[in-house]
């Protein structure tokens, strides 16, 4: 236990599910693979994870299929809730895009906002980007995404985990700087409350992910959980690039490989490492899309600036180097 932001272990069930991608996919595997620790056990339980889309190897904005190898890509993150339907179902908690540029060797983040007001093909019609999920998988998530960004979704991890305290604290905790102070409950039966004193904190799992829940108390209320979420994401890459995290990798692929799917290889990954050997935190820029509280017969959403929304599209767009003659809708 630490600190302040002490309370028992117990959780198995969390909202926030994005942020193993960077820690395994593009951290742990390629550093293991580049010094031959990756185990047939790691292997086997990463393996399991790969599903392709409906669509096949590439976006429909896309003429022909990308390689993490060569060429800039994006990552869409989806946190899937699903643990009140039994894991059957659910909706999109959490969307995050990650774009890389293996020139630049840069990665820029942007998260949208779960009610924000968007096409959605498989509905014919507006609704909260959260609601794609529900009528198309993740396959329409993808797609709205793509009409809002107007970027191609070049690939995808999908996670709806519970192991995601204990990989954690596998990598030694992470380490955050609280905005100020404030409490999150835990879901757990019975509840319990976890503190946060602001100020430079290390954190371990179940801290990390009560951190990263908290919506109501945020002045910001969900752009600043946005921000936390990042900041636990940018430490995990810095932590889980350490020696001694490397040496970990069949424990943190085992938990990964039963919470985790993804369009992406395992070989992949190795091919990525030697374009960004060396990446940290500091090369990642995050991005915001600005915006409006808007409700509709009563239903709350919101609505992307146009303004904003056009200058991170633009952001993306060039560091993917990708120009798209289809206006966003």
């Amino acid at each position: 236990m630490i600190q302040t932001r002490t309370i028992k272990r117990k959780r198995k069930r969390f909202n926030l599910k994005r942020f193993l991608l960077f820690v395994l996919i593009f951290i742990i595997l390629p550093t293991a693979g580049y010094f031959g620790l990756v185990s047939y056990k790691t292997y086997k339980a990463t393996a399991k994870t790969y599903t392709q889309l409906e669509r096949g190897s590439h976006s429909d904005l896309r003429d022909k299929e990308v390689t993490i190898s060569n060429d800039p890509i994006s990552i869409l993150l989806i946190g899937l809730e699903n643990y009140s339907t039994n894991y059957k179902g659910g909706r999109t908690d959490s969307l995050i895009v990650a774009t890389f540029n293996p020139e630049l060797k840069t990665m820029k983040l942007v998260s949208i906002p779960r009610d924000t007001y968007v096409y959605i093909d498989k509905k014919g019609k507006k609704d909260k980007i959260t609601h794609a999920y529900g009528v198309g998988g993740r396959d329409a998530t993808i797609k709205a995404v793509e009409t809002l960004l107007n970027i191609p979704i070049d690939y995808y991890v999908q996670v709806n985990f519970d192991g995601f305290k204990d990989i954690v604290d596998e990598i030694g905790g992470v380490n955050v700087n609280v905005p100020f102070d404030f409490y999150e409950y835990t879901d757990t039966h019975p509840r319990k409350t976890v503190y946060f004193k602001e100020g430079p904190a290390s954190l371990n799992g179940e801290e990390a992910l009560a951190y990263a829940r908290m919506r109501k108390r945020d002045p910001l209320g969900d752009f600043g959980r946005n921000d936390r979420q990042k900041e636990i994401i940018k430490s995990m890459i810095d932590k889980a690039s350490t020696p001694s995290n490397i040496l970990k990798i069949d424990k943190i692929a085992n938990q990964v490989g039963k919470n985790v799917t993804t369009n992406i290889t395992m070989s992949e990954p190795l091919y990525f490492f030697k374009k960004y050997h060396g990446f940290s935190s500091d090369k990642i820029e995050s991005l915001k899309i600005k915006g409006d509280d808007i409700y509709i017969n009563d239903v709350y959403y919101f609505k992307p600036s146009e303004e904003s929304l056009s200058e991170v599209q633009q952001q993306l767009q060039n560091h993917l180097e990708y120009h798209n003659e289809k206006d966003s809708q």
